[in-house]
């Protein structure tokens, strides 16, 4: 690890060595004395760095840095294809060249169809073999997402064999830590770690140093299926293999970290209502195509709350102080429906979940629920009753059989709401729907539809009918 000489380090202080860079970059006129300066410097923070500087700034770090230090900063960049466009096209192809090879499919995949074409053309057999490979999966398969970096070596080499022909190939693949063994006939057979690699005596049989129940993943399998899974294993790389069992590629920590990201934020958006996460680049009418089926769905469902409100019209004639209260009664069922649903989503992602351990679930937040309710009931009593009292001045008989009522709703609304915020992602589950899809507005609907029914049909039956309060 490189030191800087020029100040002192101590434990308590954090440098921001993107502004550092920045600094460096717009200061320094010798390109030599700045190809220096940079060496000691993450590639990431580079790559942020990057991102602050004009065009003039960026030129300067094409002129200094070489293309293998180039390819690794674009590998952390967003928008590699808006940057590669600043690059005569030989230069551009040569760092792509330089990529891994899910690296520069995404870079590729950025531009526009003739630019891409053209750069396509002028890359090296290997190269395009690559990116061809993984673009010929769909973008859901572990395919897409596998680097075509990796070592693979025969089963049957020595030792020494086997530590040559790794450093033949790191030169081109720098995922050493993992190191994938072959039969003769290019199926995997295990992997063995570079620690026990490098500290094997030349005698020891390599067999000795593979694990033959490595894990791994077939490239036409779906990434959402098996991203727990692999998550589980917490290797630095999984093999991925073609319908042969041939290793064509890995899929690396990396690779995963971005995956969760990615499903987090379709989790997020379907939360929303939405089919899949949007972006800034989708047209309107892309946007409007997600979002419409989700919402008639729920037009249609708020046109039922409405409908039901109608039927109690008599009560809002009669009572109209109530209707003061609605708001809250909703959202404080909304509120807890999306809690449950929350708490399901997680534990569904435990695919041993048996159907004791769903109903223990259910029973669990439908009793969360039931409590939480009858503790914010017992305050909406009180306090609603004292606020009705005193601020509007209404007899104790009437505010406190009001506020009662409110309290009452509020804990019945808020122990089904709980009750439907597991069950029906769980159902959703069970019908192979992915239960993120069928949450979020959803789930607030019919909470807004039991509320409703709950509040207005209390009033109804205890106010007017039972204690015949009015106006």
């Amino acid at each position: 690890m490189k030191k800087r000489n020029e100040k002192k380090w101590t434990p308590w202080e954090k440098t921001n060595y993107v502004e550092e860079l920045v600094e460096i970059i717009g200061q320094e006129k010798n390109d030599a004395a700045l190809a220096e300066k940079l060496s000691v410097y993450h590639e990431n923070d580079i790559a942020e760095a990057f991102e602050l500087l004009d065009e003039s700034g960026r030129q300067k770090l094409y002129r200094v840095l070489d293309t293998g230090w180039i390819s690794e900063v674009f590998s952390y960049l967003d928008d590699v294809g808006t940057y590669l466009g600043e690059l005569e096209a030989d230069a551009a192809a040569d760092i792509i060249e330089n990529m891994d090879a899910d690296d520069a499919v995404d870079a590729l995949q950025e531009m526009d169809d003739t630019v891409r074409e053209k750069l396509v053309s002028l890359l090296n057999e290997e190269a395009t073999e690559d990116i061809e490979l993984i673009c010929s999966y769909d973008e859901d398969e572990i395919g897409s997402m596998m680097t075509t970096n990796f070592i693979q070596i025969n089963r049957n080499l020595t030792v020494k064999q086997a530590m040559k022909s790794m450093v033949a190939q790191a030169e081109d693949n720098d995922n050493i830590t993992t190191i994938y063994t072959t039969d003769d006939e290019g199926i995997l057979y295990g992997a063995i770690d570079l620690k026990d690699l490098i500290v094997a005596r030349e005698y020891v049989p390599l067999e000795d140093l593979i694990s033959t129940s490595y894990p791994y993943v077939l490239a036409n399998e779906s990434i959402t299926e098996n991203l727990e899974r692999l998550k589980d294993y917490a290797e630095d790389s999984i093999p991925v293999l073609d319908k042969e069992h041939r290793i064509i590629g890995v899929i690396t920590s990396q690779d995963l970290v971005e995956a969760v990201d990615d499903e987090m934020g379709e989790d997020y958006a379907q939360l929303a209502g939405l089919t899949t996460e949007e972006d800034l680049d989708e047209t309107v009418q892309q946007s409007m195509k997600k979002r419409l089926p989700w919402l008639l769905i729920l037009l249609a469902l708020g046109l039922g709350v409405s409908t039901v409100v109608g039927m109690f019209e008599a009560v809002l004639t009669q009572l109209t102080l109530i209707v003061f209260f609605q708001s809250m009664i909703l959202g404080m069922s909304g509120n807890a429906g999306t809690q449950s649903l929350a708490v399901t989503i997680r534990v569904l992602m435990d695919e041993e979940l048996n159907g004791v351990d769903r109903f223990r679930l259910m029973w669990k937040e439908m009793r969360v629920g039931l409590c939480n309710g009858l503790l914010l009931g017992c305050v909406s009593f009180i306090c609603i009753g004292c606020y009705i009292l005193v601020i509007k001045r209404q007899t104790m008989l009437y505010a406190f059989s009001v506020s009662g009522c409110i309290g009452s709703a509020l804990m019945v609304a808020m122990t089904i709401s709980s009750l439907m915020g597991t069950v029906i992602p769980i159902f959703f589950n069970q019908i192979h729907v992915d239960p993120a899809v069928a949450s979020g507005p959803l789930i607030s609907t019919i909470s807004d539809l039991v509320s409703v029914l709950t509040y207005y049909g209390l009033a109804w039956a205890l106010l007017i009918n039972v204690i015949g309060l009015t106006n």
